[in-house]
Parts: structure tokens; sequence; C-alpha cells
């Protein structure tokens, strides 16, 4: 697994952005052909499916989870084309929630590591749990145990919930999650939540304007590639959102209300590809400590589009609020 947000304090951000560069051997993923493509009578374009993968479409956009990994979101497209923009090459990529609490012992890498819940599952393999699986031909709506990333325990004493409806142009999923324990951890950077994409969609789209929605300027650039620099990048996203787009200005796009500022990085020399090991990162983050009895909830919205589109429905939905 690929899992690079540094773990850091609020204060030893502070002094220093960035740490010991996370960067594992790939491990070797066989492409599988997607099953719900065999229902329709298609095969994938390249080798983005899951077997067991479960579907809703609205006829304009079509999202996908892994009920092998705790329900994340491993595919996202326009319907029809199954053009996948989600990168799922182990269970620490996808689109999926994860948190940070505190020193627990474990090692991963060989640099020590934290308590940290992932839904996907470990760096070892060991896969996220669903739980309840209340979804309909109109809504996903998962529960599920995650799994301590570096340890590969199941986190028993967590509840990672997703319910995932379409929208238009726009996929809107709501997480939840609880924590039962006792413990406290340190306020650190949570990802809200961690999005990887397609390599190929190297170009990060922002807003960094001054007043947010005051003027129609986008910052675009292509970030470093951790496993050069060692370290994350940090922006400052006043209008909450960002998106990776290709040459031609067409990708996907993340809108997380409850976050000002996001890190990012891309890994990796290519090919590109849902299922290969290089990939383009981001994740909104906002600063809190997982505390005894803690349940957070958090809203985001996905889009597929050029970045005019994108900010646009994003636009829209922010006045709505």
């Amino acid at each position: 697994m690929n899992r690079f947000l540094q773990i850091i304090s609020v204060v030893a951000l502070i002094s220093a952005c960035g740490g010991k560069p996370v960067t594992p051997e790939p491990k070797p993923i066989d492409p599988v052909v997607d099953s719900e493509g065999d229902k329709a009578g298609e095969t994938w374009a390249d080798p983005t499916g899951v077997k067991g993968g479960k579907y809703i479409s609205n006829g304009k956009i079509q999202i996908g989870v892994d009920p092998a990994r705790g329900g994340t979101i491993f595919h996202f497209s326009e319907a029809g084309k199954k053009k996948n923009l989600v990168n799922h090459y182990d269970e620490g990529r996808e689109i999926q929630q994860s948190y940070y609490g505190w020193a627990d012992g474990s090692s991963w890498n060989g640099q020590s590591w934290v308590w940290n819940p992932v839904q996907g599952g470990s760096a070892s393999g060991v896969k996220g749990k669903i739980v309840s699986d209340d979804s309909t031909d109109e809504k996903i709506e998962i529960t599920s145990t995650p799994v301590l990333w570096a340890s590969g325990e199941m986190a028993s004493d967590c509840v990672m919930k997703e319910v995932i409806t379409l929208e238009g142009e726009v996929a809107h999923i709501k997480f939840t999650f609880k924590y039962s324990g006792s413990n406290k951890g340190d306020a650190r950077h949570q990802e809200l939540p961690a999005f990887f994409v397609d390599w190929d969609l190297k170009n990060f789209i922002y807003y960094d304007g001054g007043t947010a929605w005051s003027s129609t300027k986008k910052n675009s650039y292509v970030p470093a590639r951790l496993d050069q620099t060692g370290k994350n990048e940090y922006k400052n996203l006043p209008e909450r959102w960002a998106a990776y787009v290709d040459d031609s200005g067409w990708g996907i796009g993340l809108y997380s209300p409850a976050c000002s500022q996001c890190t990012l990085y891309r890994f990796g020399a290519g090919p590109g590809g849902a299922k290969n090991s290089s990939c383009s990162y981001f994740a909104p983050i906002a600063t809190m400590a997982v505390t005894a009895n803690w349940t957070y909830t958090y809203d985001v919205y996905i889009t597929i589009g050029t970045s005019d589109e994108i900010r646009q429905r994003f636009s829209d939905i922010h006045s709505k609020k």
C-alpha cells in the first residue's frame, strides 16, 4: 500500500511540513474483468474492474464500491463509458475514510506509526469488513469495521458508514466515523477523505484567488512526485474543492465543505490506470483529535467534467447551503 500522508502533530507541522518519505515497493495485482460489465455484455477497456463490485448509476454518472474492502469507493465514471478515474491499487488507495490517533507501538515501512483505522484494510492486505448493507438501486449505504493500517488488526471499537446518492452529474457521499473506545489522541491532520485518482490526471486545479467564489481565476500546476521529493505539498482551498484533470482540462473533482486546506502529491512515473501503482492524490484536511466515544460526520461531493464544469457544480452546491 502507499499511504503517504505524513503523520505529524500540529506543532511539528508548523515547524516543518513533510517528513521521512514513505515509498514502499509496489506489489503486483492481477487484472480482473468486472462482473457488472459481464452482465451488460461488455468488458472494461482497461483492467479496472472488481469482481463483485456494487454500482449505482443515474444515466449520467456511475459509482462503484468494493464489498471486499469495506465498501471503499473504487470506481467513478461517466455512465456508459466506464473509464474509471479512481486508483484502487491496494487497500489504502481508492476514496475512503482514514483517521489518525495516538502512538500505539506499531510501525510501517521502517518508521513508527500511530493508531490508524482505514476503511479498505491494512498495509499487509487485511481487508475491512462490511457489517451491514442497506443499499438499494438508487443508493449505496454500507457500514463496516475498518482495519489498523500498520498492525493489520481489526479496529473492533470503530464503525465507518457511507451513504452515497447521485444527483445529476454529482455523487454525494456522507461519511460517518464512530470510535467507542476510551483513548484520546493528539490533534492531527485527518484525511476527509483520502482521494486517489488516475496518474494520467496530472494537473491539479484549485482556487486560491482571495475571497471564495469571487472571481473566475483557477490555479493549475503539476504537483511534485512524492517518491522524488519525500514530502507532501499543502495548499489552501478557500472554496473547499480541488480537481485533477488531463491536458485537455477534463477530469475529476472533489468538494469537501469541512476543509479549507489539503495535502497532495503524485507518485510514480506511470503508466496511468486504475490498478497501477502510480497515482495522483490529494486529501482535504482538518485538524482534529480522535477522543473517547468520538463521532464525526461530514459530506463530500464528487463530479466529472471540465474544470469549469466542476467548479460551477460545486458553486451551485455551496450557494444552496
